[in-house]
């Protein structure tokens, strides 16, 4: 299928994301398209995004609009060489264009990077980083597969800001195998204690065909608690909340002016494209998915081809539910004034009362919100709107 060509460029911006599918291993709750890290599969990955994103360029699909936010995600992007990836914010820069402060950011794992690599991805242009800690407990790390060794997370973080990043973001995961309320709150106090700019605590969530869920088919592992989970995202709240930390969407917490300009699009009903293996787009009303397999997706560029699956154009309330939704998960709301707009008005304002006397939405200063139980049942909400 075809991205169709922008006959009249938005002024509204737009955003970048890169899908990087490879990793050094798979940890047993990552569920996202990835393959082991291969030096062969990695060249082959680098010349197929080159062609990718030169026929995106050809075909203006992104409306001669310069990007404002450019995100590398995957996988690992820094199992590819800082030069590799400082040659892909080069064609980045050629093929679309990125406006003097653009949000750049790059996903790392602190095993991947070095003070000199830093550096490197420093000066080519990336300004923000986001480390994938999950936990600070090496036996924590060690039961979800990753190598532990919460000294060299410190290294690499001070490494970071020596290289220049002064925006940096660490992940955590709550629920995790053998965690408890205890050294989740330890967790929180050493990560507080290396000062991010930005923290993202996620509740852990036992996807198909992951080797958590084939532990629990086994027998072999125990399904996240549900009260414990609540308990530590209360505890990740008021901890950070403390430390100055404002959280601005479901599971996002920022320094103030910090919160994530990429982040946001998607939540802000906000154009994006995206590329790489599994890569989602979204522009002009119209949602798109690249192919999850590396060797589709070589084909597909080989061809000429741009390597999309499957398309769908949003009619307009479509658009306007997803917008609704997605706009929630801030934890500012959205105005009322523009609560289901251009929708059939007595079905939204049935579907918000009846969320309203159950407790999962409120209206506070012209703005109507998730309450805090209505955060924990998001995906309750969204369902009851779309």
């Amino acid at each position: 299928m075809r991205v169709p060509e922008q006959q009249r460029p938005s002024t509204s911006s737009v955003g970048l994301y890169i899908h990087v599918p490879f990793c050094r291993t798979r940890c047993h709750f990552c569920a996202f398209y990835l393959q082991i890290h291969r030096e062969d599969r990695v060249q082959a990955y680098v010349q197929s995004l080159e062609r990718e994103i030169r026929l995106h360029a050809a075909r203006k699909s992104t409306g001669r609009r310069p990007l404002d936010t450019v995100y590398l995600g995957g996988g690992t992007p820094t199992t590819l060489t800082s030069a590799q990836l400082s040659t892909v914010l080069a064609w980045v820069r050629t093929y679309f264009g990125v406006e003097e402060h653009a949000e750049l950011t790059l996903e790392a794992h602190p095993d991947t990077v070095t003070g000199g690599g830093l550096d490197l991805l420093a000066e080519a242009g990336f300004n923000r980083i986001s480390f994938g800690l999950e936990t600070m407990e090496d036996e924590e790390l060690r039961r979800i597969g990753r190598n532990p060794d919460s000294h060299r997370i410190r290294t690499a973080i001070r490494e970071a800001r020596e290289a220049g990043f002064t925006n940096i973001n660490l992940d955590l995961i709550y629920g995790l195998p053998g965690q408890s309320l205890e050294s989740w709150r330890s967790t929180l106090d050493q990560t507080i204690g290396l000062e991010p700019t930005h923290l993202s605590c996620y509740a852990l969530t036992v996807e198909e065909r992951t080797r958590l869920h084939v532990d629990l088919a086994r027998g072999t592992a125990n399904e996240p608690d549900p009260v414990l989970q609540n308990a530590m995202e209360d505890e990740a709240d008021d901890r950070l909340a403390r430390a100055g930390y404002e959280r601005y969407e479901i599971s996002n917490y920022s320094r103030p002016g910090y919160a994530c300009r990429h982040n946001l699009r998607y939540w802000r009903d906000e154009d994006y494209l995206g590329l790489g293996p599994s890569a989602q787009s979204y522009l002009n009303g119209c949602r798109s998915g690249n192919v999850e397999n590396l060797a589709a997706y070589h084909g597909a560029l080989d061809a000429g081809r741009l390597p999309i699956l499957e398309s769908e154009q949003l009619d307009p309330e479509q658009k306007r539910r997803e917008a609704l939704v997605f706009g929630l998960r801030l934890t500012n709301g959205i105005e009322i004034t523009t609560l289901g707009a251009g929708l059939p008005q007595a079905d939204v304002e049935r579907a918000v009362n009846q969320l309203i006397d159950r407790g999962l939405l409120e209206t506070t200063a012209g703005r109507i919100r998730l309450t805090a139980i209505g955060r924990r049942y998001a995906d309750t909400v969204a369902v009851e709107l779309l």
